[in-house]
């Protein structure tokens, strides 16, 4: 377990290596200021091309880029849809259980008396369902996790890591939650799925000739 876990961190570690350094700066900022200052600053940093552009970027942690991917991935390398499909299952599942014992509030309802002084994106519908941790986040880092360990040239972690930090900070910017919900959903992400396929890509029948085709490689 310790050889693949070690292997696993190794194929990710263009993605892993700069990840840890941001979650331990997330860390530092996190026991140095309130809630409150955090969010506020956020919000008063705002523009229409940012609107727009965290508006869309939003939409990568849903699920229909989820399924998506998975598809994708189903008509090449069964093996590759497998550990995408199911690393969003674990880690989702893992989400939800931590939602159940945390009932924290959204944004939303904690500034509830509040509102007048919060830039709210248009069009934006706010959740007003238990915050943390992130689930959008939670999906984004599994998927960069993910297709870092598959990728062929592995500088694309990096790319990956971006477009998923782009998430987490989109749930911010769009006072769906706030900076410990999506810190908490970035670590679930890319720690719950880095234990689930060193498990699971670790399995003898992962490595078969039946497994690495797909329905458009047979």
């Amino acid at each position: 377990m310790n050889t693949r876990i070690t292997d696993v961190l190794h194929q990710i570690r263009l993605l892993f290596v700069p990840y840890l350094i941001i979650l331990i700066t997330c860390l530092i900022i996190k026991l140095s200021y309130t809630r409150e200052a955090i969010y506020y600053a956020i919000n008063a940093h705002y523009d229409a091309l940012a609107d727009h552009f965290f508006t869309y970027a939003t939409s990568l942690g849903e699920g229909i880029t989820v399924v998506t991917l998975s598809v994708g991935f189903l008509l090449v390398s069964y093996r590759k849809a497998l550990l995408l499909g199911t690393s969003f299952a674990f880690t989702g599942i893992l989400v939800q259980i931590v939602k159940h014992i945390y009932h924290a509030k959204r944004p939303v309802i904690y500034f509830a008396q509040q509102l007048n002084h919060i830039h709210f994106v248009k069009g934006v519908h706010l959740m007003t369902t238990n915050s943390f941790p992130s689930g959008h986040t939670v999906s984004a880092f599994t998927a960069a996790t993910v297709l870092s360990y598959l990728a062929v040239n592995k500088r694309l972690g990096f790319i990956y890591l971006l477009l998923a930090i782009a998430v987490a900070y989109s749930r911010m910017y769009l006072s769906e939650h706030f900076f410990e919900d999506v810190t908490a959903g970035s670590i679930i992400g890319t720690m719950g799925t880095v234990i689930w396929i060193t498990w699971l890509d670790g399995l003898p029948f992962m490595k078969s000739q039946r497994w690495n085709k797909g329905l458009l490689r047979r």
